[in-house]
């Protein structure tokens, strides 16, 4: 048998995926909610895609009040390096949407799209991940942590204990984690 080879499909994901079997159970108003948020998902993708360019390029966009004008011109501002990753291991790793470290200033700033609450923790573990991969003490750095969304900008200086906590949580778990694969 010759298979087709689909290569139009490669990094593409189905909304009516057998792995995510679920919506075959959905009446039409539980699948019209559901490509709802998948279209919000994707439009999402779209708009980091377009920040990161906007950032990488330097292009400003008009002074308003608007979530993506905001994060994009400070990042601009700010100098940051857009979906930048970051390490520590196979286990623990991830994309800051934008990074700056200059002057002991780790700036870590996040756009959201959507409208699900977002939390803080998550731009804690990315400093607690910059901090690992570069081995950086927080102790001896300024942080500024900011979530940009629904028109809002969300600042935050996490305390040092925190994010040492988080540090010492990734390595714990890391460890953890190669001993029960150590054991397969």
């Amino acid at each position: 048998m010759n298979f087709n080879k689909h290569f139009e499909l490669k990094d593409k994901h189905a909304f009516l995926s057998p792995s995510k079997y679920h919506w075959v159970n959905y009446d039409e108003a539980k699948l019209e909610e559901n490509y709802s948020k998948y279209q919000a998902k994707e439009k999402g993708v779209r708009l980091h895609a377009h920040a990161c360019e906007s950032i990488l390029l330097g292009i400003d966009l008009p002074k308003r009040n608007k979530t993506l004008n905001l994060y994009i011109n400070d990042a601009i501002g700010f100098m940051m390096t857009p979906e930048q990753p970051l390490k520590y291991s196979d286990n623990c790793f991830g994309t800051a949407d934008a990074i700056s470290f200059r002057k002991n200033m780790l700036r870590i700033h996040d756009f959201k799209s959507g409208e699900t609450k977002s939390s803080m923790k998550q731009l804690e573990i990315y400093a607690a991940l910059f901090c690992l991969e570069y081995d950086v003490n927080p102790n001896d750095i300024q942080i500024e942590l900011r979530i940009y969304q629904l028109d809002c900008v969300l600042i935050h200086n996490p305390d040092k204990e925190d994010i040492l906590y988080i540090m010492q949580k990734i390595i714990s778990s890391d460890k953890h984690i190669n001993e029960m694969k150590a054991e397969v």
